[in-house]
């Protein structure tokens, strides 16, 4: 049964409490006024973690969403991607903790980086659990990912909030 499949029927939930709870943690809660994110070099965001790469409507500083907004938005966002997510995993015996952890992944990334991930490889190939230690780690185990920005300069920065995100995600695909 495909994964489309299995959220059809019901298998997979597209938008879980699980990860929409899990992207309040890390993308904020009751974030409705527009900010511009300083990890992100400024992209103005909103809710939990919706940009203008992301939403349906303009996402401008200073404006604000209200809660009902914001909770719109966020399920179209987080099922759209999850969609896409779908279309990208081979592998039918992944759960809704893997998919969920994926989905938060993509979420602050984009789906096709993370469709492009080596995480999603292994877990495509049946590694879920090396997967799901490479949305944290690099192969060597001790190396930090995904946890970089790049400064004005063009330097990688290490953003240990962004790596306590890796490791959380990580470990709820692991469960």
């Amino acid at each position: 049964m495909s994964l489309r499949n299995k959220i059809i029927a019901g298998i997979l939930v597209l938008g879980s409490g699980t990860v929409m709870g899990f992207l309040g943690t890390w993308e904020g809660e009751g974030q409705n006024t527009v900010y511009p994110d300083k990890l992100a070099r400024g992209l103005p965001t909103v809710c939990k973690g919706i940009t203008r790469h992301t939403s349906p409507y303009p996402v401008v500083i200073g404006d604000f969403w209200s809660d009902a907004r914001c909770h719109q938005v966020e399920q179209l966002v987080v099922e759209k991607g999850q969609l896409a997510l779908a279309d990208c995993l081979t592998n039918q015996a992944i759960g809704q903790n893997t998919f969920d952890a994926l989905t938060s992944h993509g979420h602050n990334f984009g789906m096709p980086t993370t469709c492009a991930s080596r995480a999603v490889g292994l877990i495509n190939t049946g590694r879920i659990t090396d997967g799901c230690k490479a949305l944290a780690w690099a192969p060597d185990g001790k190396t930090p990912v995904w946890a970089y920005v790049t400064d004005g300069q063009g330097r990688k920065q290490f953003v240990r909030g962004l790596h306590a995100r890796r490791v959380a995600e990580a470990e709820l695909c692991a469960r």
